[in-house]
């Protein structure tokens, strides 16, 4: 499952030089390519709503075999989201599009972070691609 949160929506008008010109849709387009690549199917969603992103990470322990999340903007604020991924004993990464820890100070400290396996940022579209050969040989190559 590959979940994305607040904002990302907008992606392709929303701040090109820092998200790029990639909108959502192409991202999740790139992001089933390679999965299907890789023998994966790939279960891909965006949401504005903190408790329906939760409702999502619940889902991963009983019918998926690892999650990638991009909190967005939920990354820096939502203990709740934290207290989700550690609630589920899979795989996850989290990722973004953005070098966070260039960005604003209050960007730089991703509470969400502390309940993942992992963090992929900076890359851009290529976070996802990223993320998703990791995911893949943490659930695979054990």
């Amino acid at each position: 499952m590959i979940i994305n949160g607040p904002n990302l929506n907008l992606l392709g008008n929303r701040e090109q030089k820092i998200y790029g010109d990639k909108s959502l849709d192409e991202i999740e387009k790139i992001s089933k390519q390679k999965s299907n690549s890789l023998n994966i199917d790939c279960f891909f969603c965006q949401s504005n709503d903190e408790g329906e992103i939760i409702n999502h990470i619940h889902s991963v322990e009983s019918s998926y075999d690892g999650l990638i999340i991009n909190p967005a903007a939920f990354t820096h604020t939502s203990v709740a989201l934290l207290d989700a991924l550690r609630s589920i004993n899979k795989p996850k990464i989290e990722i973004h599009l953005s070098n966070i820890y260039t960005r604003e100070e209050y960007r730089k400290k991703s509470i969400t972070s502390e309940g993942v396996d992992g963090l992929i940022c900076g890359f851009g579209s290529l976070s996802y691609i990223l993320a998703i050969e990791a995911l893949s040989n943490l659930i695979y190559n054990k």
